[in-house]
């Protein structure tokens, strides 16, 4: 009897498991703060890439771009493991502060 109930236990402890994390990865997919901030980082991956097509920065100029690129994207989520899949609105303004330096950085 005892074993059952500890059996029915588990089952019920993994089923609110199963079902809270499928809530927190559809809320982390589709937070509009983390969107924006992730569109920008691809948008600044695709135009690293652009520029180092045309010559405007060297391969070294690429990868450091890269580099801080893949540093606010694991920032980012970072930031977002901390609070159930979002990031509050001063972590994008940090993160947007962030992007907008290397933005600077990739030629015009």
């Amino acid at each position: 009897m005892k074993r059952l109930s500890i059996i029915a236990l588990a089952l019920a402890l993994t089923a609110v498991g199963a079902a809270s994390s499928a809530d927190a990865s559809t809320w982390r997919e589709h937070h509009p703060r983390r969107a924006e901030v992730n569109s920008r980082l691809n948008h600044q991956n695709h135009r690293i890439a652009a520029e180092r097509r045309e010559g405007e920065i060297t391969k070294s100029q690429a990868m450091d771009l890269h580099a801080e690129d893949r540093g606010i994207r694991a920032q980012e989520r970072f930031d977002s493991s901390k609070d159930g899949g979002h990031i509050t609105r001063g972590e994008k303004a940090q993160l947007n502060h962030e992007e907008n330096q290397v933005g600077r950085q990739i030629g015009h």
